[in-house]
């Protein structure tokens, strides 16, 4: 999902936590990997990205332990989808993409990664919200497996660095096991 991958670009919240957007230039990769490329970014327009995904962040959260939505992250959600400049279009494929507005500007994507947030916090897609299982992660992501109790927002970090740390636990308590 967008909006949950996101709010992955600030990784490891309860530990310590790395920043993935630290420039202008690193948020217009991110975008244009995810399908949203735009021209350049001002750092007020990297400033608008991260309110955006803390406010993503908080919402998420909120909605996964089935808590009120913090009015402030509602507002900004509201506010970037609101003011954002970008048309679902049909591929020849079939698939959905987003079209962005003739500048391509960031607002016009921020727009779109809003919408998205949206759309799940809402419960209009089929999946839930839930929260990483990592105590030093503990970031939203949207559960789509078939039975809806997905524990890690990422297996191959915090569910395998899990597993791996409940190993060397058990290593710890019976070394002959490893015999």
């Amino acid at each position: 999902m967008l909006a949950t991958s996101f709010t992955g670009t600030l990784s490891e919240r309860r530990g310590e936590p790395v920043e993935r957007i630290p420039t202008p230039q690193r948020l217009v990769d991110w975008l244009a990997v995810s399908g949203l490329a735009v021209d350049s970014c001002t750092p007020a327009q990297l400033d608008l990205a991260r309110e955006l995904r803390e406010s993503i962040h908080a919402a998420a959260t909120a909605a996964a332990i089935q808590d009120a939505l913090p009015m402030s992250a509602v507002r900004i959600i509201n506010d970037r989808s609101a003011q954002g400049r970008a048309a679902a279009i049909l591929t020849p494929e079939g698939e959905r993409r987003w079209q962005l507005g003739s500048a391509s500007s960031v607002e016009d994507a921020l727009g779109v990664i809003a919408a998205d947030a949206i759309s799940i916090i809402a419960g209009e897609r089929d999946g839930k919200l839930a929260l990483c299982a990592s105590p030093s992660c503990q970031a939203a992501f949207f559960d789509t497996s078939q039975s809806r109790t997905r524990r890690w927002c990422d297996m191959n970090t915090c569910g395998n660095r899990q597993k791996k740390a409940r190993f060397n636990a058990n290593q710890r308590k019976d070394p002959k096991s490893a015999d």
